[in-house]
């Protein structure tokens, strides 16, 4: 079992930044791919960006292309999201999950775990 705790949302204005994390505890970690999802008001759930267990591989949102970027150490079982350039369109409760052991990052890949989520506000 892996519980995962997010961290760092808030309100920023549009062309900010904000550094989401993801604290993991229990359960393996480095073996999992790990994933940020986003869900927007009105709006179902969407895949923003993963990362393999070893950090080599990433997977990214079009639309977050060049302005996010996900990273991990897994010696401290973490993993963070750094958002710059954050538009409106940003706004959207994010979520931490982690996949199962040795899966893919794909979007379609089976995320097991959770967080609570963690509100990210932009203000244009």
């Amino acid at each position: 079992q892996v519980q995962l705790v997010e961290s760092g949302g808030g309100l920023v204005q549009a062309g900010g930044s904000l550094r989401l994390s993801c604290a993991a505890s229990g359960g393996t970690f480095s073996t999992r791919p790990m994933g940020w999802f986003r869900q927007a008001p009105g709006k179902e759930r969407e895949f923003v960006t993963g990362i393999s267990g070893s950090g080599g591989s990433t997977y990214y949102l079009d639309s977050v292309k060049g302005r996010f970027t996900i990273s991990r150490d897994n010696a401290k079982k973490m993993m963070s999201l750094q958002m710059n350039n954050l538009k409106a369109e940003d706004t959207a409760v994010y979520y931490c999950a982690a996949g199962r052991n040795y899966g893919s990052i794909s979007p379609s890949s089976i995320y097991e775990y959770w967080g609570q989520g963690t509100q990210v506000i932009v203000s244009s």
